[in-house]
C-alpha cells in the first residue's frame, strides 16, 4: 500500500503486559509498514516537489516503543536547563577556529529566524539561495528569545521549544532518560496505523473542512492569513491526535530524528537487506548533494511554514534535513523510550 492509497491497518504488536506508560508518552506498537511516499505533485495539496528522497517505498519493521504525545514544550525544556545549567548552541558565540576568516563582528551568538518579506518574492531562482529572502541570522535569537532578543517565551510554556540544534535535543533526551527517534520509528508513529495514508489522519487534507495541522495559509512567504488560527507556532496539542494519540506529527515544528541524512538511504537499505529491514538506524554518514560539506540529520513532520506552494512536507512519508549545529524558529523535537 502506497501513499495516497486507501488507508489500511498495518501489522502490530502489543506493549509488555506489565508496562506502565511513562508520563506524557503513548505506546507505538511495533510491526511492519510501507515507509516513504509516492510523488505527491498530483495531489490537491501535494506541492511542487517530487520527494525523490522518499523512495523507493519499502517494507520496514520496527519494534514497539513509547513516544512523547506532543513535541517537547518550552516548560519542559526550561526544567532541563534549570536542572543541568545546559547552554544551547544558539546561546554560544561561534569560535574563530570553527569559522576561519569570519569577521569578528560576525562571531556572535544567535540563530536563524523566519523573516517574511514585505512583498511577493520568487520561491526558486535557479541559484539554491532563494530561501535567503525569508531567513536571516539574528544575533540574540535562541530558545528563550526565538525571534530575537526582543522576543520572549513568557506566557508560552505550552509552545514547542524551538531554536534547538541536534546536540541540544540529544542532551535533553539523555537527561530525560529517553532518546531521539529513528526516522523509521518516527514515520511508524506518525502514520498512526493508517498504512499508506497521505496524512496522519487519512487522505483528505481538511476532512469536513476541519484544520488538522498547523501549516501556512495564504501566499508564501509574504502573507499568512492564519486561517487555521495561528500565524506561527501553536501550543502543543492544539490539533487532533492521530490514532496512536500523537499530536502535531504534521506541521507546527520540524522534529529531529537520530538518522544521518542521505537522499539515497532507502535505495541503500534495500540493496543491503538480507532478511528484511528491521529497526533501521540510518546510514553511517551524511551527504546532501545540495550542500556536500554540511553534515545533516533527518527532520520529520514539516512545520507551520509548510505550504503547497513551496514545502508540502506535512505529508507523512516525506523527509526533511537539517545541518546539525543550526537551529531555527521552526525546529523542535520529541523523544522516544524503549520498553
Amino acid at each position: 500500500m502506497m501513499a495516497g492509497c486507501r488507508p489500511s491497518t498495518s501489522t502490530t504488536d502489543k506493549p509488555p503486559p506489565d508496562a506502565t506508560a511513562p508520563p506524557g508518552m503513548a505506546w507505538i506498537p511495533g510491526g511492519s509498514f510501507d515507509m516513504g511516499c509516492n510523488d505527491p505533485r498530483s495531489l490537491p495539496h501535494g506541492g511542487p516537489d517530487p520527494m525523490n528522497d522518499a523512495r523507493p517505498i519499502h517494507r520496514v519493521h520496527v519494534d514497539g516503543f513509547w513516544m512523547d504525545i506532543t513535541e517537547v514544550s518550552n516548560a519542559e525544556f526550561a526544567a532541563f536547563v534549570a536542572a543541568t545549567g545546559y547552554v544551547t548552541i544558539a546561546e554560544r558565540a561561534p569560535s574563530a577556529e570553527d569559522f576561519p576568516g569570519a569577521p569578528p563582528e560576525n562571531l556572535v551568538a544567535g540563530s536563524i529566524v523566519f523573516t517574511p518579506p514585505q512583498e511577493a518574492v520568487p520561491l526558486r531562482d535557479g541559484t539554491a539561495t532563494a530561501h535567503l529572502r525569508w531567513w536571516n541570522y539574528v544575533p540574540g535569537a535562541n530558545w528563550r528569545h526565538p525571534l530575537g532578543p526582543e522576543s520572549s517565551i513568557e506566557g508560552r510554556d505550552s509552545d514547542p521549544v524551538v531554536q534547538v540544534a541536534y546536540a541540544d535535543a540529544l542532551a535533553y533526551a539523555e537527561w530525560a532518560g529517553k532518546r531521539l527517534p529513528t526516522e523509521a520509528e518516527w514515520e511508524r508513529a506518525a502514520r498512526g496505523g493508517l498504512e499508506g495514508a497521505t496524512y496522519p489522519w487519512g487522505n483528505e487534507f481538511r476532512p469536513d473542512d476541519r484544520w488538522m495541522a498547523n501549516t501556512w495559509q495564504g501566499h508564501f512567504p509574504d502573507e499568512n492569513t492564519a486561517a487555521d488560527g495561528f500565524t506561527g507556532i501553536a501550543p502543543v496539542g492544539s490539533y487532533p491526535a492521530n490514532d496512536y494519540g500523537l499530536h502535531d506529527v504534521s506541521g507546527n515544528v520540524w522534529e529531529w530524528c537520530s538518522d544521518w541524512y542521505r537522499p539515497d538511504t532507502y535505495t541503500t537499505q534495500i540493496r543491503r537487506a538480507r532478511d528484511g529491514i528491521n529497526n533501521p538506524q540510518g546510514p553511517a554518514d551524511s551527504f546532501d548533494p545540495q550542500e556536500p560539506g554540511q553534515p545533516k540529520r533527518v527532520q520529520r513532520g514539516g512545520s507551520f511554514l509548510c505550504s503547497e506552494q513551496y514545502c508540502a512536507r506535512y505529508i507523512v512519508g516525506t523527509r526533511g534535513k537539517g545541518e546539525i549545529s543550526s537551529a531555527t524558529n521552526h525546529i523542535g523535537f520529541r523523544c522516544v523510550k524503549s520498553p
